[in-house]
């Protein structure tokens, strides 16, 4: 689902300097233009991951980014293995 800037304010319980202070550190990587940015329901649960890290373990900006980007390669790694995975069904079953 697309969500407009004020809908993912709303949904995040966010304020707009910070949105703009996350996505200049690429935390938050909106689709669409920088004039009509658009979020989808995982930037929201990223937006409280973030939130989460940086009020409830006192996570600086620092070890915020490095935790983001750990998370990243660990979806991504999840994303290949499951391409492996159908590519090895597909092959043993044609075989």
């Amino acid at each position: 689902m697309k969500l407009s800037k004020q809908e993912f304010l709303s949904l995040s319980g966010m304020e707009h300097d910070t949105l703009n202070a996350w996505i200049e550190e690429e935390w938050l990587i909106p689709s669409g233009s920088s004039v009509e940015p658009s979020f989808s329901d995982i930037d929201v649960a990223r937006a409280r991951l973030i939130r989460d890290l940086q009020l409830d373990f006192g996570v600086n900006d620092e070890g915020v980014g490095v935790i983001l980007n750990l998370v990243d390669q660990l979806h991504g790694m999840r994303r290949t293995l499951v391409e492996l995975r159908d590519a090895v069904r597909t092959t043993s079953e044609s075989g």
